[in-house]
């Protein structure tokens, strides 16, 4: 048994896929869009692992959190392969104006990581 893919809901369709294309180097399939409902949705895949599915439709309602870590999934974790590369990709996000909301450090459970902010203020974890 695998995942197959995780979904996420947003407002800005087009700028979300994007961000995953450019910085995580995801290939983005066709667009769907169901004319009766007006829901859209890319399935984004990678050369390894899970896909993601970013859909947008009319009845989607902002949400802010009212808390720091609300419930439910907590964030995306990408593999980029070396100590170096974690540094270099949190660098540009935060150089292009992304927040970076825990800068790279060893972890207490020996992960070597930071956590960038997505456009929808997802959490995006960047590991080796």
């Amino acid at each position: 048994m695998k995942i197959d893919h995780a979904a996420l809901w947003t407002l800005q369709l087009e700028t979300l896929k994007a961000f995953y294309v450019t910085y995580f180097a995801a290939q983005a399939g066709a667009k769907y869009t169901n004319p009766r409902t007006h829901f859209e949705s890319y399935f984004l895949g990678f050369d390894q692992g899970a896909r993601i599915e970013l859909m947008q439709a009319p009845d989607v309602e902002d949400r802010t959190a009212s808390q720091s870590r609300p419930l439910g999934y907590a964030h995306l974790s990408f593999s980029v392969g070396s100590a170096a590369e974690v540094d270099h990709l949190t660098q540009r996000l935060a150089a292009d104006g992304y927040t970076v909301a825990s800068p790279t450090r060893w972890t207490g459970d020996g992960y070597y990581e930071s956590v960038v902010l997505d456009p929808d203020g997802n959490r995006v974890e960047i590991t080796i």
